[in-house]
């Protein structure tokens, strides 16, 4: 398959965006071309695509596959497996997070309560127990704010997602940036533009 400047950009971009995250180079960049190209693709079209070695593309599809970023399917009268994935930003999004939530966030969260219920745990100075108790707190509720988010739906989520940034403006008081009654903000009740915040 010869690839287009565009899709040659993305692939090689995600690829190393991927380096940054923590990602190995071909993952994201199989995940990219699988995503950009939006059809099923074998395993030999993949690696002569990247140009990197089949056995490297196959490592990386398991690693795809146990990400739950990649699944198999099959074509009529073709023996070799194909490889998809989602089109769907959203749908991609959601996995993401839900498996990263799951393997890096979780477990962290499981071991800061082990060590505050912990008979050792009050043995720690004050202000140290303080810390470690605000960080698990924290955690904690991100982690409830993260189920909520990936119960809805992508159409859902977008809206959510939208009507956050607008709901942040009011807060920060980007709305009366604009003083039209003339007072130049000067002696403004910081919380007086909050009356202007539509209902929910």
């Amino acid at each position: 398959m010869e690839l287009t400047d565009i899709q040659r950009k993305f692939v090689l971009h995600w690829g190393e965006m991927g380096s940054m995250w923590g990602v190995n180079r071909t993952v994201s960049q199989i995940h990219a071309l699988l995503f950009a190209h939006g059809k099923p693709m074998h395993a030999e079209e993949l690696s002569d695509t990247l140009g990197v070695a089949r056995s490297n593309v196959s490592n990386s599809l398991k690693e795809l596959q146990a990400w739950n970023l990649v699944r198999v399917t099959h074509t009529m009268g073709d023996r070799r497996d194909y490889f998809e994935t989602s089109v769907d930003v959203w749908e991609l999004f959601r996995t993401v997070v839900r498996e990263r939530k799951e393997r890096e966030f979780d477990p962290t969260v499981r071991m800061l309560r082990e060590l505050v219920t912990s008979p050792d745990f009050q043995k720690e100075p004050a202000d140290a127990q303080d810390r470690i108790r605000s960080t698990m707190e924290l955690m904690d509720k991100l982690a409830t704010w993260a189920d909520e988010m990936l119960r809805l739906s992508p159409g859902t989520l977008d809206k959510v997602l939208t009507l956050g940034a607008s709901v942040q403006k009011f807060v920060r008081g980007d709305a009366a940036s604009t003083d039209k009654g003339g007072s130049g903000g000067k002696g403004e009740d910081p919380d007086a533009h909050h009356a202007s915040l539509p209902m929910i």
